[in-house]
Parts: structure tokens; sequence; C-alpha cells
């Protein structure tokens, strides 16, 4: 693959900052793109963006509509229609039915849904300008399957497939294509953080508690982001252009 395949291109990641949003960002401007990185941490955004070139900041909060539309708009004025939109941003955290209140539902909601939902909205005339475009949803095998303990988390990664799917059908033939990565557990700080939920939660020790997600995926594993990475640059890039409405699975093996 060449080095200059996506040049001219510009991508917009949503969660860029760290984990899967940032190794998605940092291969694509391997590759040339101009790669716009939100989050609602700023240092942490800038420190991301200088260490590699071709990342350009944004703070951009998708739970809030006029925020996606004006720092979409920002960064379109800047740099260019979006023709690689890449909604990743979201919140994991597990609670039982009973316990889950509708403020913890709409915020998971808010956050995992309605943010890739209005990202996506912001950036589709620009796609539909050029007639090609690449949106990648980063959703989870929870997605897929559901995920014990975490009923609005698989609920809100759900609606990311269908939300796919939808989009994938209405835009057919038109050069623009829909899909979803859907990763098991992923070596990243929210994996950190549910080590220390689930080890709380369920009364066990830390290394018992981080030992039963990698027991989840099927390889015995966490996933490393590059690995998310690779297979969203191998959808971005040229000869993927079949490739449409799919789920990509990388969790190790057959879920």
């Amino acid at each position: 693959m060449g080095e200059g395949e996506l040049a001219g291109r510009h991508a917009l990641i949503t969660g860029g900052g760290t984990g899967i949003g940032l190794a998605i960002a940092q291969g694509l401007a391997a590759r040339g793109a101009q790669v716009t990185i939100t989050g609602r941490r700023g240092d942490v955004l800038d420190a991301a963006a200088a260490d590699t070139p071709g990342l350009h900041p944004l703070v951009m909060d998708v739970a809030e509509e006029a925020n996606v539309t004006e720092g979409c708009a920002a960064a379109i004025d800047s740099r260019g229609p979006v023709t690689i939109c890449v909604p990743n941003a979201g919140i994991a955290e597990g609670k039982s039915i009973g316990r889950m209140d509708l403020v913890f539902w709409r915020r998971m909601m808010a956050i995992n849904l309605d943010g890739a939902m209005l990202t996506v909205q912001a950036c589709l005339p620009g796609m539909q300008d050029a007639g090609w475009g690449r949106v990648l949803f980063v959703s989870s095998i929870a997605g897929l399957k559901g995920l014990k303990g975490a009923p609005a988390y698989s609920a809100s990664k759900h609606g990311m497939i269908g939300l796919m799917r939808g989009l994938s059908e209405d835009f057919m033939g038109s050069g623009l294509t829909f899909n979803a990565l859907c990763p098991g557990y992923v070596d990243t700080d929210i994996v950190t953080r549910n080590t220390e939920s689930i080890a709380a939660r369920a009364g066990i020790s830390h290394d018992q508690a981080h030992a039963m997600m990698v027991r989840t995926n099927r390889h015995k594993r966490l996933i490393r982001p590059d690995e998310v990475a690779a297979a969203a640059l191998w959808l971005s890039l040229p000869g993927s252009d079949s490739v449409n409405g799919q789920c990509i699975e990388i969790a190790g093996g057959q879920m």
C-alpha cells in the first residue's frame, strides 16, 4: 500500500484522542489523510496531534447537537468535506436493568448512538457531493450478541449497527459505503476502568476481573488498538468499494 493513497482526503474521528480512535487516526494520517480528531478533553487531543503530523484537534461533545453541528462545520471549513467519517466516541458502563435509571440509559444513548447519528448527519452532504465516502461505525461484539450485565451498552451498540445497515441501503450504489467494526475487549483505558468496576461489583480481585475480559476474546488475549485500525484502514483504501453494510468482527474467532 502506498503512503499517499489517502492524500486529499479529510477524515473525522470522534473520540480520536485515545485508544481505538487514535490508532485509526494515526493509520489514516500515515496514508496521507488530513484527520480531525474530536473529544471533550482538549489537552488529550493536543498531545495526540503533537505526536502525529496530519492530526488536527477539535474539542467537541457528541452528546450535544449544536456542538456536533458547529464542530463538524468548522472542521469542514478548515480542511474540506469529510469523506471518511468514523463515529467512535462512546462510553462503556455496565449496570443491571434493576439498578438502571432513565438518566443512565439516556446518557448511554446520547453519547453512543445519538452522537454517531449526529456526526454522520453532519458529514454526509460532503460525501454526497463528492460521490465517494466511507462511514466506519465503531460498534462492538456487544452490538452483535449482547453483553451480560450491560443491557444499555449492548442496546446502544446494536442501535449503531441498525443505523449502519439502514444507511447502507439508503445510499446503495452511490459511492458511499457504511460498515461497522465490532471488536471484542481491546487493550485501552476503557478495559482498565471496566476491570476496576467489575472487580468492585463482583467482589473479586483486579486480576480475576481482568482475566474474565481476556477469556471473552476467543483467542484469549486483549486485542491491540492497531488491529482494529488495520480493519478501518482496509475499509478506507481502494479495493473496499464492494464491502458495504457489514459488521467486521475483531474478536479472535467466531462469536
